[in-house]
C-alpha cells in the first residue's frame, strides 16, 4: 500500500486506554484486535445510515421563511423512502443565531422559529413508528453569550458561575494590555474579547457570541450530562457532537506556534484539539449514553493521526462511536487556508480514503463517511463535474464512492437530489454565512490594493462557502423550490438556489434514472449485502493509485467479493478485465454510463461513468 497505513506508525508507541495499549509493527493495538481478520464488533448504528437536517432550510411549514419541525415530520416520509434509518437534526436549541443555532442560550428548550417541545415529541413519535432514530447536536464546548450560565458568570468575578468559562486578566506588554495568548479565532481577530464591566478576557474559539465553556469545572460537566438525560429520556436515540474534541484546554493557554508570520493571531489548536483531559471527558459521555444504548458521532477537527483519532473511537475504548475527521474534505484547501485554491487530486482522494479505511478496519476503529454536510458545499460542484451534461452521472459516481466504502454513510439534505452550489453570479450581499462574511471583512481590507487576490477569494467562496449547503431544500419547482407551504409576503431566510427549477425531489421522485433513484438503490444494496459492504474488507485494486481518472476498490467478506470502478473524469476511457481484477464471470450490482461485455476485454467508462460488480467464491 502506498499510503500510511497502520504500519507506519513508530514501533514502542503507546496509546492510554483502559489499560495500556502497544503498537506493533503491524500497526494493530493490545486491547483491540489483532487477527488478520479483525472481529466485526456488530452493531445497529454501524448498519445504519444517517440522513442530515439543516433545520432552518429544510422544510418550512407556516410561511416566515425559516424551516421548522412540523415541516419536518411532513417530509420523514421522504427519508424513509431514500432508505436512510437515522435523522441528524442540526441545532434546534433557543439561540439568538448568531451563527445558526450553533449558539445555544437553552439547551432544554426549543428555539420558536422551529416550533416547540411538543412537536420534537412528535417528530420522535413518527421516526420511531417507521422504525427511524433521532440524533440531536450537542454543542457543548461553548454556549451563547444569552445563556443564563453566561450571563452569571460574567456578572461578577464572585459569581458561583465564574468558573463556568475561561477568564483570564491578559497580560501587559509594553504598558499596553493584551490578550492571555496569540490564539485566533475560527471566525476572525483573537480569540479573547475584553469585558469592560469585570475587567478580563473572556476565550471565544468560534465568535466572541459564543464563550468556551471551562470543563475544569465540574459544575459544567454535571450540567452537560443533565441536558443529555433531558433529551435522551424524551426518547431522542444519541448526539452529534459539535466541536467535541475542544473541550479540553491546556492548562495556563500557552501561546500558539507562529504557523503565520504576518498574522497577529495564530492557530491554537495545537492547544486544545487533543487536550489533557479529553478522554475523561469522552468516557463521561459515553457514561452517559451507556444505559440508552444511544449513539454519539464527534466532529473532531484539527486532528489528523489516526493514533489520535483511535483513542476517542475505538470499539472497546467506551468513547465515541464514530468522528467525523477534516482530512479528506480538507484536501482542496491551500496554504492560506480553506479560502486558498488547491487543485482537486484524484490519487490524494484515494490515499486518504485508503489510509482511513484500512486504519479503521485494522484495528477496529468506526468511519463516519461524509462528502457533504451544512459545513461543506455541494461536491458536484467543487470535485465533479455540475455542467448540464455531467450532473447527473457525477452525483452517481459520488453516492456509489460514498455509499460502498466501510464505515456509516452519512447523506446531507438534497445531496441525494445531486444539488449542485450556487450561482457563481451571486453577489456577496446573498451570503449569510459568518465564516465568509468575517473573512471578507478582514482579506478585504488586509488586501485593499490586490484586485486579483480579491478576485481570487470570491472565486473560493462560490467553491466552498458553507451557504453553498444551506440554501433551501429543492422539493418541487413551484416558488422558492417548494420550501414553503404557505402563502405570503415573507421571503426564505436565505436566496433559494435557482436551479431548483431542474433539480427538485419532485421531478425525480419515480425516476429510475435520478440521483434519487440511485441513492435508494445504493442504500437497498448495503442492507441486502450488509457483511460485505458494512463489515467487509476495503482495499485498493491494484496498479490504480496512480491512475489519473479511475478510483477502483474492493470490498471482500469471506467468500465475497465487490469491486466498485469510478471514472472521475469527463473523458470516456477504456480500461481492461485484467487491470481492474475483474475477469471472469461477476454480476453486476449497479451501473451507469459505462459498456460492459462480458465477451470483451475491456470495459469501457463514458464520462463519470461506474460500475459495481459482484461475485461469490466457491
Amino acid at each position: 500500500m502506498a499510503t500510511a497505513s497502520p504500519a507506519t506508525v513508530a514501533e514502542g508507541t503507546t496509546l492510554q486506554t483502559n489499560g495500556t495499549a502497544n503498537l506493533h509493527k503491524n500497526g494493530q493495538i493490545n486491547g483491540f484486535h489483532k487477527s488478520a481478520t479483525p472481529p466485526d464488533n456488530r452493531a445497529w448504528w454501524k448498519e445504519s445510515t444517517v440522513y442530515q437536517i439543516y433545520p432552518a432550510s429544510f422544510k418550512d411549514s407556516n410561511g416566515d421563511g425559516i424551516g421548522d419541525i412540523p415541516g419536518i415530520i411532513s417530509r420523514v416520509d421522504h427519508i424513509h423512502k431514500l432508505g436512510a434509518n437515522v435523522v441528524w437534526l442540526g441545532p434546534i436549541f433557543k439561540s439568538p443565531q448568531i451563527d445558526m443555532g450553533y449558539d445555544i442560550s437553552d439547551y432544554c428548550d426549543i428555539d420558536p422559529q422551529y416550533g416547540t417541545l411538543a412537536d420534537v415529541q412528535n417528530l420522535i413519535e413518527e421516526l420511531h413508528k417507521r422504525g427511524m432514530k433521532l440524533v440531536m447536536d450537542l454543542v457543548v464546548n461553548h454556549s451563547s453569550s444569552e445563556h443564563e450560565w453566561f450571563k452569571q458568570s460574567r456578572s461578577s468575578k464572585d459569581s458561583p458561575y465564574r468558573n463556568w468559562y475561561h477568564w483570564h486578566p491578559g497580560k501587559v506588554v509594553d504598558g499596553k494590555r493584551v490578550p492571555p495568548n496569540n490564539w485566533g479565532s475560527y471566525f476572525g481577530g483573537s480569540a479573547w474579547e475584553w469585558d469592560e464591566p469585570t475587567q478580563e478576557y473572556y476565550l471565544h474559539i468560534f465568535a466572541k457570541e459564543q464563550p468556551d465553556l471551562n470543563w475544569e469545572c465540574q459544575d459544567v460537566v454535571d450540567a452537560v450530562h443533565d441536558a443529555m438525560r433531558f433529551w435522551l429520556n424524551r426518547g431522542v436515540d444519541g448526539f452529534r457532537m459539535d466541536v467535541i474534541n475542544f473541550i479540553s484546554k491546556v492548562p495556563g493557554y500557552p501561546d500558539a506556534s507562529i504557523q503565520d508570520p504576518d498574522a497577529p493571531y495564530q492557530n491554537g489548536s495545537e492547544h486544545y484539539a487533543k487536550g489533557p483531559r479529553l478522554h475523561e471527558f469522552l468516557h463521561g459521555l459515553w457514561t452517559v449514553l451507556k444505559p440508552y444504548d444511544g449513539f454519539s458521532v464527534g466532529e473532531m477537527p484539527g486532528v489528523k493521526e489516526p493514533t489520535e483519532i483511535l483513542k476517542s473511537v475505538g470499539f472497546s475504548r467506551e468513547e465515541l462511536n464514530m468522528i467525523f475527521h477534516f482530512e479528506l474534505v480538507e484536501i482542496d484547501h491551500g496554504s492560506e487556508g480553506k479560502f486558498s485554491h488547491r487543485d482537486f487530486s484524484l490519487r490524494r482522494f484515494k490515499e486518504t480514503t485508503e489510509k482511513w479505511q484500512n486504519f479503521m478496519y485494522q484495528n477496529s476503529g468506526w468511519n463516519a463517511l461524509y462528502l457533504e454536510n451544512h459545513d461543506q458545499s455541494r461536491t458536484v460542484s467543487r470535485w465533479c463535474s455540475d455542467a448540464p451534461e455531467h450532473r447527473v452521472a457525477s452525483a452517481k459516481l459520488l453516492a456509489a464512492c460514498l455509499g460502498f466504502q466501510a464505515g456509516t454513510p452519512f447523506i446531507y439534505q438534497g445531496q441525494e437530489l445531486g444539488t449542485v452550489n450556487v450561482p457563481k453570479e451571486w453577489d456577496l450581499s446573498e451570503y449569510r454565512d459568518i465564516e465568509l462574511l468575517n473573512h471578507w471583512k478582514e482579506v478585504s481590507q488586509q488586501y485593499s490594493d490586490n484586485p486579483k487576490k480579491l478576485a481570487q477569494y470570491r472565486i473560493e467562496y462560490q467553491k466552498k462557502a458553507r451557504d453553498n449547503s444551506r440554501t433551501p431544500m429543492q422539493w418541487s419547482d413551484s416558488p422558492h423550490g417548494g420550501f414553503m407551504d404557505a402563502e405570503g409576503t415573507a421571503e426564505p431566510w436565505i436566496k433559494t438556489n435557482p436551479s431548483y427549477k431542474i433539480i427538485n425531489a419532485a421531478q425525480q421522485e419515480g425516476d429510475p434514472e435520478s440521483p434519487l433513484a440511485f441513492w435508494q438503490n445504493v442504500l437497498r444494496l448495503r442492507k441486502e449485502y450488509v457483511d460485505l459492504f458494512v463489515y467487509g474488507k476495503f482495499e485498493l485494486v491494484n496498479d490504480t493509485l496512480n491512475d489519473e481518472e479511475i478510483f477502483a476498490y474492493r470490498r471482500s467478506y469471506g467468500k465475497e467479493e465487490a469491486v466498485v470502478v469510478l471514472n472521475w473524469s469527463a473523458k470516456e476511457v477504456k480500461r481492461s478485465k485484467v487491470a481492474l481484477e475483474v475477469s471472469g464471470e461477476w454480476v453486476t450490482l449497479a451501473s451507469n454510463n459505462v459498456e460492459f461485455d462480458e465477451g470483451a476485454s475491456d470495459i469501457r467508462f463514458l464520462p463519470w461513468g461506474l460500475i459495481i460488480l459482484y461475485r461469490k467464491r466457491l
